[in-house]
């Protein structure tokens, strides 16, 4: 297996109020929901670069597509990383992501190790971080 990513796939809870987050809030470019057609196959994707899309999914669809059962939502199994070029840019994001719904979970700050970043959950309770890292170029 190569080490690669080429869909990140989030569970939510209400695959509408999902859309209007990610399209209307962030404005993240994206052709709406498709495959309503079929059982379990609504779902929206959004190009976040080359070679990488997001994928919204309800997780009722994901728990009878893989056979696991329906499990309690947790932020804290994993984290989404939103690199930008500034300390200005990640306050600015943040305030988007606020005015879009967001619950901030930890406001924007200088981190021990230089950056500085803040976390916010969408409305699906999955846990975006915003940061600026001077060490890398975003």
């Amino acid at each position: 297996m190569q080490a690669r990513m080429t869909v990140i796939t989030l569970g939510v809870d209400n695959l509408d109020a999902a859309l209007a987050f990610y399209r209307d809030g962030l404005g993240f470019a994206t052709a709406g929901i498709i495959g309503k057609e079929f059982e379990h196959g609504a779902v929206v994707f959004i190009d976040m670069q080359p070679g990488l899309k997001l994928a919204l999914w309800p997780r009722t669809s994901i728990a009878h597509d893989t056979g696991l059962p329906l499990s309690a939502r947790s932020p804290t199994n994993m984290t989404l990383g939103h690199n930008v070029g500034s300390v200005g840019e990640v306050d600015a994001v943040m305030s988007n992501a606020q005015d879009a719904g967001a619950v901030i979970v930890k406001p924007a700050h200088t981190t021990f190790w230089g950056g500085y970043s803040g976390y916010f959950q969408d409305p699906d309770g999955h846990v975006w971080e915003v940061v600026f890292n001077p060490q890398w170029v975003a």
